[in-house]
């Protein structure tokens, strides 16, 4: 973004007057970051007061201020835009921003798979279009304002990331976003506490589609029955279902694995044989949606294919890691809820890569009242003539530990409920260069310390 300081004040609806040759290249919230012709936009918080730091932003290299009317002592010797409410200010400058911008939006949303969906879509398009996507987790009301900010104006391609923990909160981010196509990955258990039940989220996704331009088209999990329901009810919305069972639009079979990823067959709207650097089923489902994007947009297959055969992930997404002692690890220790942490276990079990599975699993958070039963119901998904030893760590596993110990005597388990130096020193003392290791589990376990150890 390159924008005079008076095209911005105008954007916020401020008479005020300012010299023409103030520029503003950025916005930052963080002096920590802030780089060189910033407008910094200080946040009025519980906690923290940012009009406090906002010499210090100028110290940085900032070009303006923003300065909510309530707060006292503005500064006189630099340039000042007054406003009501800095989280509203960010917002607003990002849709004028949005509504000049030529790039085509992809908005992506699901209970899993969001970041890895954009960065499949992302990497896909790269080589062929200028792209940026949602860096971290810049997914919420703060963060996507930020990220359309951070759009260069000769992007082609805007891959944005929406994510929410409640009613609302993704019509707001598709709304200022306003997507060409949109995508929905799935519907898992994550957020159950706030919306009740997976017909609750998957109504709270659905509301991407309350952005999408009219002419626009929903890409979906079409193996999911609440999705299918929802997009029975649209007759004017343009769809593209994808996933596994042959009544999708688009569908993989003949899925296999190795120590470089996946191939598979892409049957329906788009045939042909697809590789990608990711382990998992579950990835390639998310590949199936990025293909059919291509599609939409005109790539050809070869070009497709081409793509995806490089395309890379965020870290700690079925990540293949190899450890000091021999043992091959897959940190897939992002975050977890019931449906990922089912289909990871799925392919521990059916895997070739090594005999000797090992599973280290991690607390599952924000489930709500059923978060027991959750953890219990595991049980159902472990193949334990596969699966050879099981490690859990957090205090909701201790009932999946019960659990085992009761109906599998004979399974090897180890439960830790908040020290993870039991699991450490088992792998220590008996995993080999034979060894395969997942690590799952919910991002505030930080599952990631067990490979620390290793690497």
């Amino acid at each position: 973004m390159k924008k005079s300081i008076q095209q911005v004040a105008e954007w916020l609806g401020s008479n005020q007057s300012f010299a023409n040759n103030i520029e503003v290249t950025g916005v930052s919230i963080n002096t920590r970051t802030l780089q060189k012709g910033d407008l910094f936009i200080p946040f009025k918080g519980e906690a923290v007061n940012g009009h406090k730091y906002v010499a210090q932003a100028f110290e940085a290299g900032a070009s303006a201020t923003l300065w909510q009317k309530d707060e006292p002592n503005p500064p006189s010797d630099v340039p000042v835009i007054f406003v009501d409410d800095a989280e509203e200010a960010l917002q607003q400058l990002a849709s004028s921003y949005r509504a000049e911008h030529q790039a085509t939006f992809v908005g992506i949303t699901g209970s899993n798979g969001k970041t890895s969906t954009k960065d499949l879509v992302a990497g896909m398009l790269s080589p062929y279009y200028k792209v940026q996507k949602t860096e971290g987790n810049f997914n919420n009301q703060l963060g996507m304002p930020l990220t359309i900010l951070s759009l260069d104006e000769d992007t082609e391609f805007a891959i944005l990331e929406m994510g929410m923990d409640g009613f609302g909160q993704i019509e707001f981010l598709t709304k200022l976003a306003k997507p060409h196509y949109v995508i929905i990955t799935n519907i898992g258990e994550a957020h159950m506490e706030a919306l009740g039940s997976r017909a609750g989220i998957a109504k709270a996704k659905f509301e991407i589609i309350q952005g999408l331009q009219s002419n626009g088209e929903l890409f979906f999990d079409g193996d999911e029955p609440l999705l299918q329901d929802l997009v029975r009810k649209e007759a004017d919305l343009k769809t593209v279902s994808f996933g596994f069972a042959n009544t999708n639009e688009l569908y993989a079979t003949k899925i296999e694995s190795n120590e470089t990823g996946s191939k598979f067959v892409s049957n329906g709207l788009v045939e042909g044989d697809f590789e990608i650097q990711v382990l998992g089923s579950h990835q390639v489902k998310n590949t199936l949606a990025a293909i059919g994007l291509a599609q939409a947009i005109g790539l050809s297959k070869e070009q497709t294919v081409e793509a995806l055969r490089t395309v890379s992930l965020t870290n700690m997404r079925m990540q293949l890691v190899n450890g000091t002692n021999g043992v091959l690890f897959i940190n897939d220790a992002y975050n977890a809820a019931p449906t990922s942490v089912r289909a990871a276990l799925d392919f521990v079990a059916t895997t070739e890569l090594r005999q000797d599975k090992w599973v280290v699993l991690g607390d599952m958070l924000e489930l709500g009242d059923l978060e027991m039963k959750y953890h219990e119901d595991l049980i159902e998904a472990i193949d334990f003539n596969e699966i050879k030893q099981l490690c859990l760590f957090g205090p909701r596993m201790k009932v999946l530990s019960e659990a085992i110990q009761k109906q599998q005597p004979q399974a090897s388990v180890v439960w830790a409920e908040s020290d993870y130096t039991p699991i450490i020193k088992l792998i220590n003392e008996k995993a080999t260069e034979e060894t395969l290791i997942l690590l799952k589990g919910s991002r505030g376990m930080a599952l990631e310390t067990v490979l620390n150890e290793f690497q």
